[in-house]
């Protein structure tokens, strides 16, 4: 064994069990009324309050943070989704509104998305060229919806109503939609060639949602009468792959479409680097919903909180979600492997559902450990997973093998935390760490491997590797590295 790979053995050895990682852990509680405003906390490792920004209006889902124009925490940007007074149309997870708001909690940008034809829920995205991705509620009546192929009578809800999903890039301050794309413009049915989704057999179209799956709406619930059909509960967007992920709970699947169309294309079943249009090129978690399975076969139920663990982090690429009933009345944390190609395709067999049969990694504590509503689970650059219990509001932090390092109970009445993500402690540092050849902003293993693969001649230099400024890559700068980590 050479000396190098002695030091990355001693590395690893020195991790495992694998501590707590640094960093600032974000929320924001659902307290009794949305109307009596809300608290967005920030936290340190000691669980004390660092900050907080005060609302008037109670919280969607999650707030986000962002790096502002000058570095330090103290200057970013909180992404807050909220309720807002009166929606129009009304079930679990109902926001409409999305804000900037700055350290002081002064409001920098406020766009509302509540109108008679579409509805925010839950979940936003910020995404890297600064516009911000939300989830709305698409309403369609009855008639409209039997005439695109739904059964007819199928809609028994007292609003006579169909509501179906919309995703809308919005250009902050500007408030420009700069893409949309509906789920109405990507639908299949088996009723006859006389309507307007797509007439076609199920199991043939899993690129398509089945109009006739799943009941629409109820007469009561969280949000009394209403026509949710779909119920997206988060997203997600992958910059490198140009593509976003959403979650139903209702169809207890995840999607993926290709964002790199135009919104004509994402209407279509053609354009994009996919070459596929709107349609669905991944899906995940039941797929009985497209005839390409039972009861055994599905894996999710109920599941919130899907995204892509970020490139440097332990499972990169992968996707991760908190699976509300697994395997019962139980909730967990669910990791799984995205058949992908070269090209951003996902591979499907013949009669085949999409793969994998099994998750890749699950923390599933067992009875008791469970949350009805919401809830999340993040990978962390360390290889922890933040998970968020929301009925219950708790917070864990546990490693790859199931260890709870850092756990957080919210106390009072009536009171849930819909999702908790963390923060590294200098992510919003502007200049790059030397040694942080990821860019993940934290010294670890991994970065040790790629100065390694640097020192061998396996990998492109960077500089920002040279520990000890010499102009060059060797054993010495994996030494520093090491004890710099150790330190």
């Amino acid at each position: 064994m050479s000396f190098i790979h002695s030091i990355i053995l001693v590395l690893f050895t020195s991790l495992i069990g694998q501590e707590v990682f640094e960093g600032y852990t974000i929320f924001t509680p659902q307290v009794g009324n949305p109307n009596s405003g809300a608290e967005t906390l920030l936290l340190n490792n000691n669980q004390e309050t660092v900050h907080s920004w005060s609302h008037n209006r109670g919280p969607a889902s999650m707030p986000y943070l962002l790096q502002g124009d000058e570095p330090g925490l103290e200057n970013t940007i909180l992404v807050y989704p909220y309720r807002v007074p009166n929606p129009t149309m009304d079930s679990g997870g109902v926001g409409g509104g999305v804000q900037f708001v700055d350290w002081n909690s002064n409001v920098l940008w406020d766009f509302v998305l509540s109108n008679e034809q579409y509805q925010h829920h839950h979940d936003v995205e910020p995404m890297p060229n600064g516009n911000i991705l939300m989830v709305a509620w698409e309403a369609f009546t009855s008639n409209e919806a039997y005439d695109m192929g739904r059964e007819s009578g199928s809609i028994d809800n007292p609003l006579n109503q169909m509501w179906s999903t919309a995703i809308l890039e919005i250009e902050p301050y500007t408030n420009n939609v700069v893409w949309e794309w509906h789920m109405w413009d990507h639908l299949v049915q088996e009723l006859g060639p006389g309507y307007g989704a797509t007439y076609g057999n199920i199991e043939d179209h899993p690129e398509l949602m089945n109009i006739n799956e799943g009941n629409v709406g109820s007469g009561s619930g969280p949000g009394s009468s209403n026509a949710d059909w779909i119920h997206i509960n988060a997203i997600d967007y992958n910059e490198s792959l140009d593509q976003i992920a959403i979650s139903s709970r209702f169809m207890s699947e995840i999607y993926i479409i290709d964002h790199s169309t135009t919104t004509e294309e994402a209407a279509s079943h053609e354009g994009g680097n996919c070459g596929k249009g709107g349609d669905f090129l991944y899906r995940w978690g039941n797929p009985q919903i497209y005839n390409r399975g039972n009861n055994s076969t599905q894996i999710l139920d109920d599941q919130h909180s899907v995204n892509w663990i970020p490139e440097g982090y332990p499972g990169e690429g992968n996707l991760i979600v908190f699976n509300n009933r697994h395997q019962g009345n139980q909730s967990a944390g669910v990791e799984f492997t995205p058949p992908l190609t070269e090209d951003g395709n996902y591979i499907i067999l013949g009669t085949q559902p999409f793969g994998p049969e099994e998750p890749t990694w699950v923390y599933h504590p067992g009875p008791g450990w469970h949350t009805n509503v919401q809830g999340g689970a993040f990978r962390l650059p360390n290889g922890n997973t933040l998970l968020t219990v929301c009925d219950d509001a708790d917070i864990y932090e546990v490693t790859y093998e199931g260890e709870v390092v850092w756990d957080y109970h919210l106390q009072g009445m009536n009171v849930m935390i819909p999702r908790a993500q963390k923060y590294a402690i200098d992510a919003f540092e502007q200049e790059a760490i030397l040694g942080d050849i990821n860019g993940d902003e934290v010294l670890n293993v991994l970065d040790v491997i790629l100065v390694v693969n640097m020192a061998l001649g396996n990998a492109e230099i960077d500089l920002n590797g040279d520990m000890n400024n010499d102009g060059g890559i060797n054993v010495l700068d994996v030494v520093l590295l090491v004890n710099l980590i150790l330190r």
